[in-house]
């Protein structure tokens, strides 16, 4: 079912759920794309994209002049965005900073993580802090400084703390429905007519293990 967050004549706010696409694929599975159009009954703009296996905020511009708007934000780093993981392994630290180098294999589609930088390789950066705990697993609030292919997720691995369900960087078993344990929580962008600040929030998905975790925050 399509969980509408914002909708107003100028965009689109949905909070995606894990396992559907932002965007059509080679799969040919409906997209959330496919659903806001059809939703709307008139074209869109697919503004920020999320992996299949991730849940939350993703923005639809209604006009090109607002998606201008949107994705200049993006690039200028104007844009605040917050993330939630659960994860298998305890951090280090409770809170700190990442920076990496990332190789993208397109073929593969995943990003090699390097310490130092690497031909081809861009900077990533992000913020982390350990924000609730249970037994098994541990929550972690993202701020990622940059936008990198797979940034988070391969980061979160190369600290020894792979997201729960990502076997693609090292988590020890997938989740049943193939979706990670990764949620776009947060975003703070500007109106594009206005200037405004807008602070928008997807709630958790119903699953049981977020919806524990939400108790421990």
């Amino acid at each position: 079912m399509l969980q509408i967050l914002v909708h107003n004549d100028l965009f689109i706010a949905c909070n995606k759920p894990a396992g559907l696409a932002s965007q059509p694929d080679k799969t040919g599975d409906e997209s959330l794309l496919d659903q806001v159009e059809k939703r709307c009954k008139r074209t869109v703009h697919l503004v920020n994209r999320l992996d299949r296996p991730v849940s939350g905020i993703v923005l639809f511009a209604k006009t090109k002049a607002v998606m201008t708007s949107f994705t200049g934000q993006f690039q200028d780093r104007n844009v605040e965005k917050v993330y939630l993981a659960l994860v298998q392994n305890e951090p280090p630290a409770e809170s700190g900073t990442l920076v990496h180098y990332l190789q993208k294999n397109q073929a593969k589609n995943i990003s090699t993580v390097h310490t130092e930088e690497q031909p081809d390789s861009e900077r990533a950066e992000l913020e982390y802090k350990l924000i609730g705990k249970s037994d098994r697993y541990f929550l972690l609030e993202i701020r990622p400084i940059s936008g990198k292919h797979h940034q988070i997720r391969a980061q979160l691995a190369a600290m020894g703390c792979p997201v729960k369900g990502d076997v693609k960087y090292g988590a020890r078993r997938s989740n049943r429905d193939r979706s990670i344990h990764l949620h776009a929580w947060k975003l703070d962008i500007e109106h594009p007519m206005s200037g405004e600040r807008i602070s928008l929030e997807a709630p958790l998905p119903e699953e049981s293990l977020w919806q524990a975790m939400k108790e421990k925050m």
